[in-house]
């Protein structure tokens, strides 16, 4: 995954979020974290991200937005405080959990169009389905993380999406990669 935020910049976002999901538990309006550098160019940068929280190196929530339809400094916090208390997989987070979540971000880049699935680099590639108006995502870490070939990785994000394994190869579908610069509160 590519590195491409400054270690400033990653600890900033790291606090924001984490300011964000500790709000949104405490039943608060998030407010702009008092620590954060507002002159971060990260702040304004456009790209859509994903939130996602561990607690004891298990999934325990992951919310994001592919679009980059609002600056980082909104869109971190928005997507963190779902992590936290929206994604239907799990329950939302209480407070007494705080204190075990580690938060982790992914940053992504550009959609492209995968017109040659043979090119798909587990690790390096994320994956965006869409067909029969579905959609499903997974980010480059899971495939890592599941151990999944690439041609795993192809079924795995059809049936993400409710669709079959090889939907992917079906007329209509709209299959497109990403990379992501992934970082979390252990690596910084």
């Amino acid at each position: 995954m590519a590195a491409d935020v400054d270690l400033a910049s990653r600890r900033t976002l790291l606090a924001i979020a984490r300011h964000a999901v500790v709000a949104a538990v405490d039943r608060e309006s998030y407010v702009d974290t008092p620590t954060v550098d507002r002159t971060l160019p990260v702040l304004s940068l456009r790209r859509g991200a994903f939130v996602t929280l561990h607690q004891h190196a298990r999934l325990r929530g992951c919310i994001g937005r592919v679009e980059p339809d609002a600056p980082l400094r909104v869109l971190i916090p928005d997507v963190a405080r779902a992590a936290a208390l929206s994604d239907p997989r799990f329950p939302p987070v209480r407070a007494d959990d705080l204190a075990t979540i580690a938060i982790e971000i992914s940053l992504l880049s550009v959609l492209e169009v995968v017109t040659d699935p043979g090119r798909i680099e587990v690790g390096r590639h994320g994956l965006l389905i869409a067909g029969r108006g579905r959609r499903g995502l997974l980010l480059p870490q899971v495939a890592v993380e599941y151990r999944w070939s690439r041609e795993e990785f192809l079924a795995e994000v059809c049936q993400k999406a409710g669709l079959a394994p090889d939907a992917w190869r079906a007329e209509g579908a709209r299959l497109q990669s990403f990379t992501a610069d992934v970082f979390g509160e252990d690596d910084v």
